[in-house]
This record gives structure tokens, sequence and C-alpha cells, in this order.
């Protein structure tokens, strides 16, 4: 059985973790530029770990300018198989209450101007992307939260944003009538469907920081309610996340050969540097470059 490497991308309030036996820091540049920040390498509970800041260490980069495409990108490069996604959303639903844990399995793209696949500039590729969510890593996520003991939701949909103004009012009501809605937020798009063109396991643990702007309470709850909120997720969510590195993903997961079919370009017609950019993808699957 293929042993699991896990990569965690940290949300807003989550730029290091906890107990994490460092081993190396990664400066890698890619095809497609610098990724976020350096990913550092460790070992927790035995099982190897490469932990990224989306925003960058200060929180540097808002959800539009975080450079998605490197950040799979490197991830990747370094081996890893699987990604949690620790996220900071806002709850869509009564009964998501500010502080529980969030694991989704569908997402619902509202972005607007953020490149969202590695497959362009002479390559075409279409992956399926039905079932966004890597069941193999949602239930590692699941079995982690009921050992840790905090208020977990499993399943439902989150609407991702482009940012970085929250959603107006009418916005946020409308988002409430769509089927399955459950948290909304504004960095799992395009970065869940670059994991899956990146035929790596991705899944979600979204931390509820607060309601969004569609509750009656949403304007009564101040700055400094919400940062105690976020910061109480971030010690749940590091503790979740060793406790997966205890009891690792496993089994198979679909993602793993989603580009398998989904190549579209006859390797003859793929320009030199499309191919080179691209070779961490493609050269599974196409014959080496004369």
């Amino acid at each position: 059985m293929e042993r699991s490497v896990i990569g965690v991308i940290g949300g807003s309030g989550l730029y290091k973790l906890d107990g994490l036996e460092r081993v190396a820091e990664h400066q890698i540049h890619t095809p497609f530029g610098a990724p976020s920040d350096v990913v550092v390498e460790g070992r927790l509970h035995g099982t190897t770990l490469f932990f990224l800041p989306r925003h960058g260490r200060g929180h540097r980069f808002s959800p539009s300018e975080i450079n998605y495409r490197a950040n799979l990108w490197v991830l990747k490069r370094l081996g890893v198989t699987d990604i949690i996604s620790v996220s900071a959303v806002g709850s869509m639903r009564e009964d998501i209450r500010p502080g529980d844990m969030v694991l989704v399995d569908q997402f619902i793209d509202r972005t607007v101007s953020r490149p969202r696949t590695f497959f362009d500039r002479g390559v075409v590729a279409h992956v399926g992307f039905a079932d966004p969510v890597s069941a193999r890593v949602q239930s590692a996520l699941r079995r982690a939260c009921e050992r840790v003991g905090v208020r977990h939701h499993v399943g439902g949909a989150y609407v991702c944003i482009e940012g970085p103004q929250f959603s107006t009012r009418a916005e946020s009501l409308t988002f409430r009538t769509w089927p399955g809605v459950a948290v909304i937020g504004m960095t799992n798009l395009p970065e869940a469907r670059l994991a899956r063109e990146a035929e790596l396991s991705y899944a979600t643990l979204a931390l509820a920081t607060d309601y969004d702007c569609w509750h009656a309470d949403h304007d009564a709850v101040s700055v400094d309610q919400v940062i105690a909120v976020l910061m109480a997720n971030v010690q749940n969510a590091c503790s979740i996340v060793a406790a997966v590195a205890a009891d690792p993903p496993h089994g198979p997961c679909p993602a793993r050969d989603a580009l398998a079919n989904a190549i579209m370009t006859a390797p003859a017609a793929m320009p030199a540097d499309a191919r080179a950019r691209l070779g961490l993808f493609l050269d599974r699957y196409l014959p080496p470059v004369a």
C-alpha cells in the first residue's frame, strides 16, 4: 500500500504547524512562478508532512493574489500524495455554529479572475471533477475529528467567492437558497481544481469563524470575537492534523489517475516549452521527449 505523504495548506490564522519535527525547508521556483512561501518539511507521528501557508507568513497575499498553480506544483514536486486544505469560512447554516468544523464534499465556483488550470498554451486536458473531494482524505479527517472530540459536520457545499470583499446581504441570502450550501469562503477554488489536475487527493477542513451576513446576529459580532473563534479553531485544526498524521489516509482514490484519459492534445502537437512546463504531470503518460 502506498504510504501517505501529507501536504497541509494553511489558511487564515494558520501560518505554522505546532509539533512538527522540522526536517528541511524548501524554497523552489516553479514553472508557474513562486509559491506563497517556503515549504516546511517535517515529521509528525512518523508521517511525513509538508506545510505551506496559503497566504504566506504574515498574511501577505489576498485570495485573488495567491499563486495556486505554484502552490500545487511545488507540493506535487515534493512527493505529496494527500492534501489537507485548512480554510476559514463563514457558516451558511444555523446548525453550523462558529467554532465548528465542516468536511465539505462539493464546491460552487463564484471566482472570476484566477488561473484555474495547468493545461493551457498548447496542451489541453479535461479532468473529471464531479466529486471534487477525496473520500480517502475526508475519511481520515472525520476519524481525526472524532478522536479529538470537536464538533464537526460531514458534507455540504463550499461557495467560493472572489473577494477580498465579503458578500452583500443579497448574495448571501441567495447562496443560502442553493441546495446543499454549507459554508462560504474565498480560497478553495481553483485550489481543488488544480489538485485534481495534479492527481493529488484533496479534502477541506473548513473552520467556521462566524455566520455570514445572512444571519440576524451578524452585525452584532465584533472583530475581536471573530478572531477569538479563529484562534480556537486553529488550535483545533492543529490537533486534527496531528491525529491524521497518527492515522493517515489510506485506500484508493480516483484522483490518482485523473489524467489517464484526460489529455486531449497529441504529443507531437505539444509545443516543446509546454511539454517541459507540464512534465511533472505528463511524463507519467507520454513517451520521453527525443
